[in-house]
């Protein structure tokens, strides 16, 4: 069943908040009111959505709220190898993820790139990126990469070799991305709401006038 929602081109200057933790619907509620506009949460590597993972129920529950809502895949274990393989497996498990939530084309669906293993060559971090890229534009969604840290690849790469043209800056030491530069931001700090740990994040229009593409409440 399809997400209530618009797809939207986010505003700049938009704080959210990105959180492994399922939302409830009173905290949803007091996050909202605490100012955030939006919320990112997490699909599962495998196919179907594994427990604590983002629901069909819980992201009514976030736009019901008044959040934007865009989805996320979680990454392995920090010291895992990407290949080309790898990407288009957990590619179409994003995208059949992001579907069976209800989310509609046209969503930014980010991929988590750190961790990588020191001794990875690029070119290997670059096929994983390409080819999960291409599983889930291939059925209408939009790409993006969260850039954290041990991600491997310099800020050239990024930009001159990965297919997409959406960045999510991490609260780590990352490269910067030439010409472009980040769409959203992300910054350690305290939640305000008890019982649920978030980072935040705060949108901006890159170098190009891009942003981010989200699903807005109706």
């Amino acid at each position: 069943m399809a997400l209530m929602g618009k797809v939207v081109r986010a505003p700049a200057g938009a704080q959210g908040f990105d959180t492994d933790s399922v939302v409830n619907q009173h905290q949803a509620q007091q996050l909202r009111a605490a100012g955030f506009a939006f919320c990112l949460r997490y699909l599962s590597r495998a196919e179907g959505e594994s427990s604590g993972d983002l629901t069909a129920a819980e992201a009514g529950r976030l736009l019901d709220a008044g959040l934007a809502l865009m989805p996320i895949q979680h990454v392995a274990r920090r010291g895992w190898a990407p290949t080309a393989e790898l990407g288009t497996t957990n590619g179409k498990a994003a995208a059949s993820n992001a579907m069976a939530v209800g989310f509609p084309q046209g969503v930014n669906i980010w991929l988590d790139l750190e961790g990588v293993l020191g001794s990875v060559l690029s070119e290997e971090v670059i096929r994983y990126c390409n080819a999960w890229f291409f599983e889930v534009e291939s059925v209408g969604f939009v790409t993006g990469l969260y850039v954290g840290a041990e991600a491997i690849l310099t800020g050239d790469e990024l930009f001159w070799r990965l297919k997409t043209n959406h960045y999510w800056r991490s609260a780590s030491r990352v490269p910067p991305i030439p010409h472009r530069g980040y769409q959203m931001f992300q910054a350690l700090a305290p939640s305000p709401v008890p019982g649920i740990s978030i980072d935040r994040n705060v949108t901006k229009d890159d170098g190009f006038g891009d942003s981010v593409f989200w699903l807005s409440p109706s």
